[in-house]
Formats: structure tokens, sequence, C-alpha cells
């Protein structure tokens, strides 16, 4: 597929201009998602999608036209749209294709041929075994709101009348299920995740323990004494946080000047320990991609190392405004232009459990869930005020569920403050993979 995509850019970089530079990206995507509940499926949805996105750079200006479609005439009309556009565009000296750098792909093994052949039946089981799992794991639990398996299979062209031509060809799949837990006279909601690329792999017990613990020790929870605390990120809501501290890196939050670390290169803006990676090279991250959305290598890029600024990300045009050079951190889909954005962020883990950091606390809360967290964030001040959920740590232990209590920090203090850093690094199905982190003097707000 993905030579085909190739063969179908290279037509129409064949039509390009000596006047104009041209971008190309084709792609085609399948996906399955099925649903099960109370041992029946609910719903099946597979689809098929194909597309491509041309630009057009002349002048100045640019213009940017797509369409649903592969066929050749279609090919030629978006083209023509795509022209069309540039002419309307607003004057930028710095616009420019991306050009070919020095860096080449890493190969990476992001697709695995048991993906494609495993047949629907087994897909449907999977839902339905990891519902029953979760059913009869805890007489507390009263029900399942949703067990679902997702999967995509997606291959992708990008072509440039600048010399670049790259492919892509990855898969993945996971499963996840919603808890519901009940003792009579509280009922609490937990979650859990398990991903791969090899639907065989898929764990169900450790998906299904995940969505039964987190709602049944929730049960009975109240709201937390006010006061600031040390607390322990859960694995997902670092992932959670971990989102919206890479976007602080974006280079077109620089040029905007909304970055939090802008002018701060070099500088400590962290805790000693710790490292922030975004390494879509890495093949066990579950958005691992050889190339960017401008058809440039992947490439590790560490944000922060050792608690110091190292680089932001960008993609070609945020490097020629900042006079520096892409990092291979284009993002986009076909239908749209390259924005910049971290793809696969995770922490260095530390090498204690999150058991072990639970005993070294005399008085905190383990944070399992927070609610509001996007909109709860300013990305200008770095203030931020969550609904979160979870279990204080009383003298190194798990103690009494609380609900309904708020955090509050700021970005550039919470990662001051993070005092250790835990060894359960967890895959996830989003652009972060999470880990127990240890977050010294945070404001909880309860009663």
């Amino acid at each position: 597929m993905e030579e085909k995509l190739l063969a179908i850019a290279d037509k129409v970089i064949a039509l390009a201009t000596s006047e104009e530079q041209l971008e190309v990206i084709a792609v085609h995507d399948h996906e399955t998602e099925i649903r099960v509940y109370k041992g029946e499926l609910e719903s099946f949805t597979a689809s098929e999608s194909q597309g491509v996105g041309i630009r057009v750079v002349q002048d100045g200006r640019q213009g940017m036209a797509y369409a649903g479609s592969l066929e050749e005439d279609i090919l030629k009309e978006t083209l023509e749209e795509a022209r069309d556009n540039a002419t309307f565009g607003t004057f930028d000296e710095l616009l420019q294709i991306a050009e070919p750098d020095e860096v080449q792909p890493i190969s990476l093994d992001l697709f695995n041929p048991s993906l494609k052949e495993f047949p629907t039946e087994d897909k449907i089981a999977l839902a339905k075994e990891l519902e029953a799992y979760i059913t009869n794991s805890d007489e507390r639990i009263v029900g399942v709101e949703s067990s679902e398996y997702v999967d995509s299979i997606s291959a992708g062209a990008i072509v440039t009348s600048s010399g670049i031509r790259r492919s892509s060809f990855e898969g993945g799949c996971y499963i996840a299920a919603s808890s519901l837990a009940s003792d009579g006279k509280d009922m609490q909601t937990g979650f859990g995740f398990s991903v791969g690329r090899d639907p065989n792999l898929l764990d169900i017990e450790k998906a299904g323990s995940q969505a039964s613990e987190k709602a049944t020790r929730l049960l009975g929870a109240q709201k937390a004494q006010s006061g600031r605390k040390t607390v322990i990120l859960d694995p997902y809501v670092t992932a959670q946080f971990l989102g919206i501290i890479g976007s602080t890196f974006s280079g077109e939050s620089l040029l905007k000047g909304r970055s939090l670390f802008a002018d701060r290169q070099s500088e400590k803006i962290a805790a000693e320990i710790l490292t922030l990676i975004d390494d879509p090279t890495d093949p066990d991250a579950f958005t691992a991609t050889e190339v960017d959305g401008e058809g440039l290598a992947s490439r590790k890029n560490i944000l922060i190392e050792n608690g110091n600024l190292n680089t932001f990300l960008h993609n070609t045009y945020t490097a020629r405004s900042l006079g520096t050079y892409s990092t291979g951190s284009a993002v986009r889909s076909y239908n749209s232009s390259p924005g910049v954005g971290a793809r696969a962020l995770a922490l260095v883990p530390g090498t204690r459990t999150q058991q072990a950091l639970i005993e070294d606390i005399d008085d905190g809360i383990l944070i399992q869930g927070v609610s509001g967290l996007h909109s709860g964030v300013n990305p200008v001040s770095g203030d931020f005020s969550a609904g979160a959920e979870g279990l204080l740590i009383k003298n190194g232990q798990l103690a009494e569920p609380v609900r309904e209590i708020t955090i509050a920090s700021t970005l550039q203090r919470m990662l001051l403050e993070v005092l250790d850093i835990g060894s359960d690094l967890e895959r996830l199905p989003m652009r972060a993979s999470g880990v127990s982190l240890v977050v010294a003097d945070v404001t909880v707000s309860g009663v």
C-alpha cells in the first residue's frame, strides 16, 4: 500500500511548475471499534478511509486543498484548488515546503501482521472476555459500563517537489473498559487499558484488574481536609499532565509569545531527577512513527534533561522563523497544514515501584483520576486547578478514599517540586506514556 500511495503522490508532484513548491500527502486507514454490553455485541464499526492533501507555496503564499479520494481526476482538481487558494493566501516570506535534512528515518517495526489476520470474532471475544473478567473480579462490581476493542492500520506517503519522498505503515490496538462498583451506599467507576500492536498479546487481566480496583477502592470516598500535600499522580494522570506540559514546548507557542519557558534555554525548570523525552522512534510508544507530518525523519528530542530545558519542538516553519532547525515535530492530518506537537512523550522512569513511593509518604494523597484538567489550565501563566479523586496516604500506607477535591498549583512549580519518579512506565492509547510521579506542595481543597 505504501508504494501505491507514493506512486499517487508522485503523479501530482510531476505536475509542479518551476514557480511553485508542492507537497502531497496521501493516506489510507482501516479502523475497527467493537463494544459489548452484558455479554452481547452492542456496536461494531469497521471503517476504511483514504484521502490526499496538497499544499502549494508560491511567491510567499500558501494554498491547501484536500479530498477524500485518490482518483486521478480528483487529484488534478485538488491541485488546482490548492493553487487557487494560494493566490488568496497571506504573504509570508518564511513560508516554504520542507527540504530533506541529514537525518535518516530509523526503520521501525510498527506493524504486526497478526493485527490484519486477527478474526473479527476474536476481537469481539476479547471485549466479552474483558467484561466477564471485571464482572467476576469482585462482588462489589455491579456492572461494566463499557468494554471495547479498538484497532487501526494506517499507511501514508509524503512527497514534495523539494526532494522528500517518504512513507509510513503502522498498526496498533487496545482494549479498554469502564466498571461500576457499589457497596449498597455508594457507587464508583473505574477504567483500565491494555495497548499493543499484536492483539494476541493484549492483557485482559491487567486491563480488567485496573478497572475493577480503581472502582472498588473508591467506595465510601469523602472529601479530604484542605491543605498543602505531597501527592502521587497515578500513571494515567501523569500522562494527562505531560500532554499539557508538552504543548508548552511547541515552537508555535514560542512564536505567539505564549510559552511558559520562553528565553529559558538551558535553565533549570524542573527537579534534577526529571528528564522528559519526546521519542516517536520508540517502537513501544503507541504513537511511534518513522516520519513526521512533513516527511522528515522522526527523532528523539530531549525536552528537559536532568531538570534543565534542553530544546523546543519545531516544524520547518517555526524553525525558520526562530533561526533554528526542525526537530521532526510536524503534526497534521492529510486535510490540514503542518502544526507542531509532541508525539510520544515519556518521563525517564525511576527505579522504585508505586508501593515503594507510597511507603515514603507520611501524609499525602494518591491521585487516581482528575477531571476538567484541560479547561482548568491557563497555558500562558501555567496555573492549573482540577477536580480529583484518589486515596489518602497515612504513615506510608493507602488509607481512606477521597473525592470531590481540587488540586491546584502551577505547571512550573509542579515540575520543580517533583520528589521521585516511579518505575511503572505505562503505555497508553495517547501521545504520552504514564508513570507514578511524586509531587510536593500541591494545594488540596476539600473541606
